[in-house]
């Protein structure tokens, strides 16, 4: 079950040293498993509501700089190309900027001209056809005049129906964006209207960049996730929420998007139980309850007396031969109907295994979710006693630990749902092959889910039994399970994903488990969270303040554990 003999069996008494080197000798694991410091590292931040104005001007006054344009022309491009600063540069460089600029709906530099509006007297509105005073009346940077009543009553349409971003000119396929000066001007004494709008123009950075995303707690916390890198992720918000980037649903690797989708879908429908209905029953053509064939025989009598066909569901009258109806013929063939039964039995039976397995460690996650707060008086306890040990970190690492690893245990079955005897990769991979896989999966999965009970079992240890002995076995068992955690997700991706040619998905890789998160920059813009994606930060209440963690709210507390007690100590591997 363990990677070497020094993982945990020994035929001498373990050394016990400080806590720091504890947090070495879990590097130590790591590294050995072949964790790189910078492997697949994933970048986010946290951007609040008061944040958010300044990461935009952040992007606006980039673009400006370089292009040298107003600031609501760089607006009108950003937002046309997602807030993607990297395409609409690269863009402008294949392109002409006259073409850019047309595609954004912006007036460019060299097909901007003055227009001759008289200073005063009476214009007519292009719209209502009024004559209206020349004050009375607006000029677009597109050159097309209309009344000020018209305009305001295009807004509000406009606004009303979501189109605050990029409000169009009235005129027929003018296709150019009005100016948000013009704008704010024509609404300024609608009060309500004109937040609104402001306020959909602040959040254009985030409803329209591919590369931010809204927190999906609930009650909303008002934060979004910025990701730099690949989106295919599960950041933490600072309310404790984690989830996947990619598809904004709860965090599943190893489980591919597209899989916890329809499994979502299975879960909520009920869709395996309605697909076995659909296949083992028939409904009868006079009561419409469905029917159940308990026999060989293909003429069925319904409960209601009704007599029918079991092959096309047609009525039908009661003499008949084992082979044949009187009166009556369909044409189908049995042996068609009978494969469809034993699939669909099949796949019901598959789904039952699976589902099953998938529950019993989301119900037993809740239930250790309930440990948190026992932990905590654990903590509190052994540190009022005055004990030896002084810094109980590794517990802490530990119950964070197996919350991950739970959650990812559980999501494995669902994936292998997936991967095996499923029609998702029938395509790429044999049936032969798909049994060499399941075979590999199922012992990667057997030994994660050995070492997952065993951590669970010791961290349930109780307070006056904390002691040296107990806490080695903790360290040692965490380390074990982010082993195991590092060879399944490399099964995964190297082996399973990594073959098949015509497929897109893909997994959140897996992190390690003592993965640190980086420190707020003062001067950024938005709140950095984390500088590599780590699976020890499910949305759980952290342990005490006093080690350095993260608490649920996202607040950094005051004495965080230093980089330098995460490096590997090689005096440390070789006095074990």
């Amino acid at each position: 079950m363990y990677d070497s003999e020094d993982d945990y069996d020994s035929d001498e008494d373990p050394e016990f040293l400080s806590s720091e080197e504890d947090m070495e000798f879990l590097s130590d694991q790591q590294h050995d498993a072949g964790l790189s410091p910078k492997a697949k590292q994933s970048v986010w931040g946290v951007i609040d509501k008061a944040k958010l104005a300044q990461v935009q001007d952040e992007s606006l006054a980039a673009v400006q700089g370089i292009l040298g344009c107003s600031r609501d022309t760089a607006r009108k491009l950003l937002t046309h190309f997602q807030w993607n600063k990297e395409a609409l540069f690269g863009t402008l460089a294949d392109r002409s900027e006259e073409a850019v600029y047309q595609s954004a709906g912006v007036i460019s530099r060299s097909e901007a001209e003055i227009h001759d509006v008289p200073s005063s007297g009476e214009i007519e509105c292009g719209c209502c056809f009024c004559d209206v005073p020349v004050a009375a009346a607006t000029t677009m940077e597109c050159g097309h005049t209309y009344c000020n009543d018209c305009w305001q009553q295009h807004f509000k349409v406009q606004i009303s129906e979501g189109n605050s971003r990029r409000l169009p000119c009235m005129a027929v396929k003018c296709g150019a964006i009005c100016d948000d000066r013009q704008v704010r001007k024509l609404l300024r004494k609608e009060g309500r209207l004109l937040r609104k709008y402001e306020e959909k123009l602040l959040d254009s950075y985030i409803e329209d960049n591919k590369s931010v995303r809204w927190c999906p707690s609930v009650p909303h916390c008002g934060c979004a996730i910025q990701v730099d890198g690949d989106p295919q992720c599960e950041p933490v918000c600072q309310c404790g929420c984690k989830f996947c980037f990619q598809c904004g649903l709860d965090p599943h690797s190893p489980c591919t998007c597209e899989m916890w989708k329809q499994w979502q879908r299975k879960c909520s429908d009920d869709s395996e139980t309605a697909n076995w209905l659909n296949t083992n029953t028939k409904p009868c053509p006079k009561c419409q309850n469905q029917v159940e064939k308990n026999g060989g025989c293909n003429l069925v009598v319904c409960r209601c007396g009704q007599a029918f066909c079991w092959l096309c569901g047609a009525s039908t009258g009661r003499s008949h031969t084992w082979e044949t109806i009187s009166g009556h013929s369909c044409g189908r063939y049995k042996e068609d109907v009978d494969k469809k039964i034993n699939e669909a039995q099949r796949n019901l039976q598959r789904y039952i295994h699976y589902n099953s397995r998938w529950e019993a460690h989301v119900a037993s996650q809740k239930l250790e979710a309930k440990q948190v707060a026992e932990i905590r008086e654990k903590i509190a306890e052994l540190e009022d006693n005055g004990t030896e040990l002084k810094d109980y970190t590794w517990l802490s690492q530990a119950l964070q630990q197996l919350f991950c690893a739970r959650r990812i245990l559980g999501n494995s079955y669902v994936s292998a749902f997936y991967f095996f005897g499923n029609d998702m990769f029938s395509d790429e991979i044999t049936p032969e092959q798909n049994d060499i896989n399941k075979s590999l999966f199922e012992d990667q999965q057997a030994c994660l889910e050995t070492e997952v009970e065993r951590l669970s079992k010791l961290i349930e240890t109780p307070v006056n039994e904390m002691v040296d002995s107990k806490r080695f076995e903790v360290i040692n068992s965490t380390a074990n399970v982010d082993k195991r955690l590092i060879k399944l997700f490399e099964l995964i991706e190297n082996d399973f994903l990594a073959k098949i040619m015509h497929s897109t998905q893909s997994i959140a890789p897996y992190k390690g488990e003592s993965t640190l998160h980086s420190s707020p920059q003062e001067n950024s813009a938005y709140t950095a969270v984390a500088a590599s994606s780590s699976e020890d930060s499910d949305a759980i209440p952290a342990c005490p303040s006093s080690h350095g963690l993260y608490s649920a709210e996202g607040q950094r507390h005051e004495h965080p554990p230093s980089a330098e007690r995460l490096i590997g100590s090689e005096k440390r591997a070789r006095r074990l």
